[in-house]
């Protein structure tokens, strides 16, 4: 009897461990696991994906590797369309470069705080939305005057050509702001911190990564008083609708299973940006 007990207790240990091995490899517990396919998906792909290199939390190259929720959400994506992150190029895009890159097919797919527009619409296609992100600014941390868009009358406001954020500064506020434009956010926070500029524009998210950076903590701050709705989507080339189709139910899914939820939680939400609730993909 006593044998018999020990043999099932033997067994069932076994059985336990066996458990607890098969969902360590299931990448259940990262920001990334292995998704399930999407129809249609062709195993052992690969993908070219445009990403910022200079936007902490969001898209960042740090070295030869790259983080950031852009990163984490492309990666997911990829997965989820066959795509091995062994089999992912990466390639930098900036505000203006986004459309051109798909257009010539030198970009599958561009993850890159990319705000779904109208006019943006008439020339690429979108997946998602994937976050909601809103328009605000940065200014150094002794800045008392600048608490939000109506009091930078006179400053000098800097943000970068080809985004929502340059577009809605020249159609509200020009004329009454000067507006410096940089090629990447990057130029626009060093000029801030250098008092070149009296502020940056461009997304909280976006502007919560920078202040929380060690190199400028302490010296900047997010004003935290958003005057537009940006919703991010996955830009892919016109017409190509099976494509935008496969992506979108990737998205789902990534909402679907909390990956996007532990996703912003290691890259956005350390600099203590609030995460807002999912978005519903599929309706860009």
């Amino acid at each position: 009897m006593a044998n018999t007990v020990r043999r099932l207790a033997v067994a069932a240990l076994a059985g336990l461990v066996v458990a607890a091995l098969a969902a360590c490899g299931s990448g259940g517990e990262g920001p990334n696991p292995s998704p399930a396919l999407v129809p249609g998906a062709a195993p052992n792909g690969r993908l070219t994906i445009g990403i910022p290199f200079d936007q902490p939390g969001i898209g960042l190259k740090d070295g030869t590797s790259y983080r950031g929720f852009d990163v984490e959400t492309a990666t997911y994506v990829a997965k989820a369309l066959g795509v091995p992150e062994s089999n992912i190029t990466w390639k930098e895009t900036t505000g203006a470069a986004r459309e051109q890159l798909l257009a010539s097919g030198q970009v599958d797919l561009v993850f890159s705080t990319y705000s779904i527009t109208d006019p943006r619409k008439q020339v690429v296609d979108f997946a998602g939305p994937y976050f909601l992100a809103h328009q605000d600014l940065l200014v150094r941390r002794n800045e008392t005057e600048i608490t939000g868009p109506d009091t930078l009358n006179g400053k000098d406001l800097c943000s970068v050509p080809g985004t929502t954020s340059a577009a809605n500064v020249i159609q509200r506020y020009l004329g009454r702001i000067r507006l410096k434009e940089f090629p990447r956010f990057s130029d626009c926070v060093q000029a801030l911190a250098d008092s070149q500029v009296d502020a940056v524009t461009t997304d909280d998210v976006i502007l919560a990564g920078y202040a929380a950076e060690p190199h400028y903590r302490g010296q900047l701050k997010v004003v935290g008083k958003g005057f537009s709705d940006e919703s991010y989507g996955v830009g892919i080339r016109k017409g190509n609708t099976a494509l935008r189709d496969q992506v979108n139910a990737a998205l789902k899914q990534y909402v679907a299973d909390g990956s996007w939820r532990r996703a912003l939680g290691i890259t956005v939400e350390p600099s203590g940006y609030r995460i807002p609730d999912p978005p519903n993909p599929g309706t860009a």
